[in-house]
């Protein structure tokens, strides 16, 4: 009686090697932007829970700054955000790209845009 190995040959195991790694490095490099979003949506929120009756819009945008330094996220760009008025009311919102270099020439550009409504009037 003859046996016959079953299994997965190196050519095969090298390929798996090579896709898992992609996806890998591909992962290593899109998670802290995503992170980097999550921390400014959360600056965000607490901006907008906050009380702010009587403060400008730079008073109020001075304040998200300063907390996007506490979340290590504060390299946006002031003109990323805005102030829209809609329904009667003033939101904060703040959209940006970042582009990730991925390998040799192939980058990744990620479009985040977020908007929360402020609670109280601004002038």
């Amino acid at each position: 009686m003859k046996s016959r190995q079953s299994g997965m040959t190196i050519i095969g195991f090298i390929f798996i090697l090579l896709i898992a790694g992609f996806f890998a490095i591909m992962a290593m490099k899109l998670v802290p932007a995503y992170l980097r979003y999550y921390s400014i949506v959360k600056a965000m929120n607490q901006v907008s829970s906050e009380g702010l009756n009587g403060q400008s819009l730079n008073e109020v945008r001075r304040d998200f700054m300063y907390k996007l330094s506490f979340q290590y996220a504060d390299d946006i760009k002031p003109d990323s955000i805005t102030f829209p008025q809609r329904d009667g009311g003033t939101s904060l919102h703040v959209d940006y790209d970042q582009r990730i270099h991925f390998v040799y020439n192939i980058d990744f550009l990620l479009h985040f845009d977020h908007t929360v409504p402020l609670k109280g009037s601004v002038y």
